[in-house]
């Protein structure tokens, strides 16, 4: 007789799942058992249930379907919640089974109780806890109609006996569950007082983001039609940075000059697809006109003048006949200027090849040598930053991070995730030296279920970003040093291709033969400490924390940390610019 776990993977089955991302435990007994029976699904077995997490919604975000991870009962669905937040802020469809404590337990302070129906509320669309056999069928229908629905989180809690008992004979069949097919466009008046609008701004400038997935040709025909440059959100640059004659670049705390200066210049503002959280980068006396699929998120960052709710891929072809032709396009051209500009300049800093290796340096070789339908995956803090300025997204490149959540040590999970897709094609891993001995036992993972993943690490010997966020606030830098072995040394003893760099004439060499390798690699490159990151616009009072840090830091007996701040960022580009300047000259004058 089939048991609810039986039923449990047949659904999933039906569904497209593939593969369930977790670590066994005897409360999931009965669901790892009916996946070791079942034929076409497997258990993509990991060393932490986070990572579970993280990699069930990297594959949610590469193949658009659902994905499911599990955990046992208290600590170990416990260890799921990290990502399983950063699933739910990307808006990727993930399916978790919280196993619980034996149902007669529960509440009476048993080993390993906790209340998981109340722990991952927060970060769910959908979550609920099976309390008899025969509820598990209606409720986890339930649970992956909401996950795909709402392109969210889902948790079923169900105690480990539930899982082994025997399903209801008139449960029905599972169907597949697949999210619906919608056309969704405003209404025909909001869509003439969004042309109003928009026709009476003599600098439009558009903000795009995740939400113009699948709309590329859309959203420049609308650029085109109002003349008007397109700045993108992180999360969108993958949909929106390629092929794309109207961008002029990332905007946010990671993006650069010209998209701020595009966004500060407008008169009107047009958000397509974006929710970007940070308030001050928005234009400050623009009329703002916003679109998107959730109408709860209009108008959540900035005052909008006009809220539309409709997909952009639907909406753009509605609302292009009624906009006037425009002749002057002067906002267009000056904000491509002013982008050609500043990628000058960040390129000029990708071309530097002092030693220790700059990060720039490291990550456009890293995008050079990579294949053109590659899957990057980036830890946050300094590779992120990296990430999002020398990778050069076409069309068919991936680029996953935790861009919302925020989360260390996200980049090898994910990296798990997308190539257990796939494991045919090429997945990268940008990891900081933090994030990756954080969860440092995935490097086993990678070897144990032979994932072709190339890991690079930036390793700077520091938790670099924070270490930035305390220069900008006048803070000294305390408590942000690591000490790390060869970490190159020890991924060969776990069993991957690795390679240490801190010549830059060895970096292109390594890196290549790192992604040639028919298996694990691991590119440990000694990088750069005292690069900073400097964001798109600089305040008044990031200027004085920097001072300050700066009157401390010589206080604090740290002038050596100074010095190597300026050398780094200041005297390599002075130098640079120097008549009869040469790089072999540079690297030699430190």
């Amino acid at each position: 007789m089939a048991t609810n776990a039986d039923h449990l993977v047949g659904a999933l089955r039906v569904s497209g799942v593939e593969r369930i991302h977790g670590l066994s435990g005897d409360s999931l007994n009965g669901l790892t058992d009916a996946v070791r029976r079942a034929d076409g699904m497997a258990w993509a077995q990991v060393r932490h249930e986070e990572t579970a997490a993280f990699a069930a919604g990297a594959e949610a975000a590469l193949t658009g379907g659902l994905a499911a991870c599990a955990g046992s009962c208290g600590p170990g669905n416990l260890h799921l919640i990290n990502g399983l937040f950063d699933a739910q802020r990307s808006r990727v469809p993930v399916l978790a089974i919280a196993a619980h404590i034996p149902h007669a337990e529960i509440g009476s302070s048993y080993f390993q109780e906790t209340h998981p129906e109340r722990l991952f509320t927060e970060c769910s669309v959908y979550c609920e806890l099976v309390s008899e056999p025969s509820q598990l069928p209606h409720v986890l229908r339930r649970a992956m109609r909401a996950a795909v629905e709402q392109r969210g989180v889902a948790v079923v809690v169900v105690p480990g006996e539930i899982l082994l008992a025997e399903v209801d004979p008139d449960a029905p069949a599972p169907r597949p569950v697949v999210a619906a097919r919608t056309h969704v466009v405003p209404h025909a008046d909001d869509l003439a007082a969004a042309a109003a609008i928009l026709d009476a701004g003599e600098k439009v400038t558009i903000l795009a983001g995740a939400g113009c997935a699948g709309a590329h040709a859309e959203l420049l025909s609308i650029a085109e039609k109002l003349r008007a440059p397109i700045v993108h959100a992180l999360r969108g640059a993958e949909h929106i940075a390629y092929d794309n004659p109207y961008d002029v670049g990332l905007t946010g705390l990671l993006g650069i000059s010209s998209a701020a200066e595009a966004m500060s210049d407008a008169d009107v503002l047009l958000v397509l697809g974006s929710d970007l959280p940070y308030r001050e980068f928005y234009p400050d006396d623009a009329r703002v006109v916003q679109l998107d699929l959730r109408g709860e998120v209009l108008g959540r960052r900035v005052d909008v003048e006009l809220g539309l709710v409709g997909s952009v891929a639907d909406t753009v072809p509605a609302l292009l006949p009624l906009l006037r032709e425009r002749e002057s396009g002067e906002h267009l051209a000056s904000a491509q200027e002013s982008y050609r500009s500043a990628r000058a300049s960040l390129d000029a800093l990708a071309d530097d090849d002092a030693s220790p290796l700059r990060p720039e340096r490291t990550t456009r070789a890293l995008d050079r040598l990579a294949a053109d339908d590659a899957v990057f995956t980036t830890d946050v803090g300094s590779p992120v930053v990296w990430a999002a300025r020398y990778l050069t997204m076409n069309g068919r490149r991936r680029l996953l991070g935790s861009f919302w959540h925020g989360s260390m040590a996200g980049a090898v999970p994910q990296a798990i995730g997308a190539a257990s897709v796939d494991p045919t094609r090429q997945v990268v891993a940008l990891a900081g030296d933090g994030g990756l001995t954080m969860l440092l036992g995935e490097l086993f993972t990678l070897v144990q279920s032979r994932l072709p993943v190339t890991v690079v690490v930036y390793n700077n010997a520091s938790y670099n970003f924070v270490e930035l966020e305390m220069k900008a606030a006048g803070v000294v830098t305390f408590g942000t040093d690591l000490e790390n072995t060869d970490l190159a040394a020890v991924a060969t003893a776990m069993g991957l291709f690795a390679r240490h760099v801190d010549d830059p004439a060895d970096l292109d060499g390594a890196l290549a033969e790192a992604l040639a390798h028919d298996g694990p690699a691991l590119v440990d490159v000694s990088t750069a400490r005292q690069v900073l990151a400097v964001p798109p616009t600089i305040t008044a009072s990031q200027v004085k924390g920097f001072a300050l840090y700066g009157i401390r830091s010589v206080l604090a007996g740290q002038a050596s940390e100074l010095v190597d701040v300026v050398r780094t960022n200041v005297v390599r580009r002075v130098v640079s610019h120097l008549p009869g300047h040469s790089k072999d000259r540079e690297a030699g004058d430190g």
